[in-house]
């Protein structure tokens, strides 16, 4: 089993976001040490870590909107398949009784997080700085075009890829 404690490594120095990655990695060390528990707790652990996740992947995903990104970016798009693999966890686990796909996804999050925090969620980061986005206010101070200049009107095309350089 892979083992994930937040670290400076993980930080993306944006205070939010910071928070709430800090929190996932919490919850999934929670639900890791459950592993060797009860199924009842392990289940309960695994759907408060599912909870979570979906208001993180959720504020992020409205934070992504706000900044420009169209409704199909990559960045959305691993959020929602990670969500439908860790909530099929939970349901095969609650009806059938079948908790091996969730102790595998167990181990399977800590090693996927964080190339995801240091990459997409890094890149996005990134994004709402240059912007000048305020996730209290939801606006951007600066609107900015495909090449990632300033304009003075909205952006004509939404950002699909992740936000990265590395990313179309």
């Amino acid at each position: 089993m892979s083992t994930l404690a937040w670290s400076a490594d993980l930080a993306l120095d944006h205070p939010r976001m910071d928070g709430t990655h800090e929190e996932f990695v919490a919850l999934l060390a929670d639900t890791e040490a459950a592993l060797t528990l009860d199924e009842a707790t392990l289940l309960t652990r695994w759907t408060t870590l599912c909870e979570h996740t979906v208001e993180h992947f959720g504020q992020e995903d409205r934070w992504m909107q706000a900044t420009g990104f169209a409704p199909e970016n990559c960045h959305t798009f691993q959020h929602k398949a990670v969500l439908d693999v860790m909530l099929e966890c939970a349901k095969r686990a609650r009806e059938q009784a079948d908790f091996e796909p969730l102790r595998l996804a167990v181990g399977e999050l800590a090693i996927w997080f964080p190339q995801h925090a240091r990459q997409m969620d890094a890149a996005l980061a990134q994004h709402m700085a240059l912007v000048g986005f305020d996730p209290e206010t939801g606006r951007c101070a600066v609107t900015l075009d495909g090449n990632g200049e300033p304009l003075r009107e909205p952006a004509l095309e939404p950002i699909t890829g992740c936000g990265g350089s590395s990313c179309g």
